[in-house]
């Protein structure tokens, strides 16, 4: 059995390697990889501060779900939010593919949102099982809505970008539905408001630094 120091240097390895982009995935293939896009200059900036903060909002998933899941108690719930992490970091390494690919650059707010993300997710898991998945549900009903209008700005020339972040939606959608059959509670309208504006903080920050 691990002891609390064993844990917290596993979690330090996994914030390095989550905000080094080497943290290890599922494997599945990237979306679009196939796509030889021909863009302009403007669609190639769009693209480039859209991917930006959706790799940012990648970093802080990483970031919930492991805190959320140091906190549960409950060995299935526990398990479920890891195995939804696994999936997120697919997210994490097409996001930044697709950067590296545009020529753009991470946040350099990365670091900031993984810390807050983790301490947030922590302090959520310490609500209840229930509680902590409302909070994953609600978080990817935002996120859902997020893309939709990402997928929106894109340029429909942009074909590999939006190939990307429709599977990423998809998984969202999944992860937000299978956290309501696992008993989630639905969180009160002052809480969904502040994680709004927490997203709409992080989100726009990182469109531009």
């Amino acid at each position: 059995m691990r002891s609390r120091l064993d844990n917290l240097i596993n979690e330090f390895d996994i914030a390095l390697k989550t905000l080094s982009f080497t943290k290890a995935g599922t494997n599945r293939e990237t979306p679009g990889k196939d796509c030889d896009d021909k863009l302009n200059q403007a669609d190639i900036k769009l693209a480039q501060r859209l991917m930006r903060v959706n790799l940012a909002g990648e970093v802080a998933a990483q970031a919930l779900y492991r805190g959320q899941a140091t906190a549960s108690k409950d060995p299935e719930i526990k398990q479920h939010l890891l195995e939804a992490g696994e999936e997120e970091t697919d997210h994490l390494l097409w996001c930044k593919e697709r950067l590296d690919e545009l020529d753009g650059r991470p946040s350099i707010f990365n670091s900031f949102w993984y810390l807050g993300s983790f301490t947030l997710g922590y302090a959520v898991g310490k609500f209840g099982e229930k509680t902590s998945l409302g909070f994953v549900e609600e978080t990817e009903k935002q996120v859902v809505k997020h893309l939709n209008s990402h997928i929106d700005q894109i340029s429909p020339a942009d074909s590999k970008t939006h190939a990307i972040l429709k599977a990423m939606r998809e998984d969202e959608d999944a992860h937000g539905k299978a956290a309501k059959s696992a008993g989630a509670d639905d969180l009160k309208s002052p809480t969904k408001k502040l994680m709004q504006l927490s997203a709409k903080v992080m989100t726009t920050l990182s469109h531009w630094l």
